[in-house]
């Protein structure tokens, strides 16, 4: 589960943002106004090879600071470019328009060392929140927006 009491936000931390978020939900297939995203599988659906996905893998290991082989980065910058900045920026600062994660900061919902970033490439994970929209009442959706803000994440 992400953390809620930090300064990123997949789809913004403002109190309008948050509780867009709980009222529809991320990938809620219950609601039609769902916040939606979806990585694609670039290993899993054969647009990229092993040997690709490691050099991408390197590449957000050096956009996180990470330990990471220079030359595969070098190689992977491109591949990053041509598959991956559309969602997550020419540098991998991410983009809250699309819910696509920053890959510059070290916060990773689904691990962010190598086998996981290289597990996220090839076939990923989705996670998925519900819509409370239809489940508990305007005001206390409102309400949950306020205190979720509160925890000291919010914009």
């Amino acid at each position: 589960y992400p953390n809620l009491n930090d300064d990123k936000w997949l789809w913004g931390g403002t109190l309008d943002d948050i509780y867009a978020t709980l009222r529809h939900g991320v990938r809620d297939a219950t609601d039609s106004e769902t916040r939606f995203s979806q990585m694609p599988a670039f290993g899993a659906d054969g647009m990229l090879t092993r040997p690709q996905i490691g050099d991408v893998t390197d590449y957000v290991l050096k956009l996180s600071g990470q330990a990471h082989d220079d030359a595969a980065a070098t190689r992977g910058e491109s591949l990053f470019a041509d598959n991956c900045a559309a969602c997550h920026g020419d540098k991998g600062q991410g983009d809250r328009a699309q819910g696509a994660p920053s890959l510059t900061d070290g916060i990773w919902l689904f691990g962010g060392d190598r086998a996981s970033i290289t597990a996220q490439v090839w076939k990923p994970a989705h996670g998925v929140m519900p819509a409370w929209g239809s489940r508990l009442d305007d005001a206390t959706v409102k309400q949950l927006a306020v205190f979720v803000h509160s925890l000291g994440g919010g914009e």
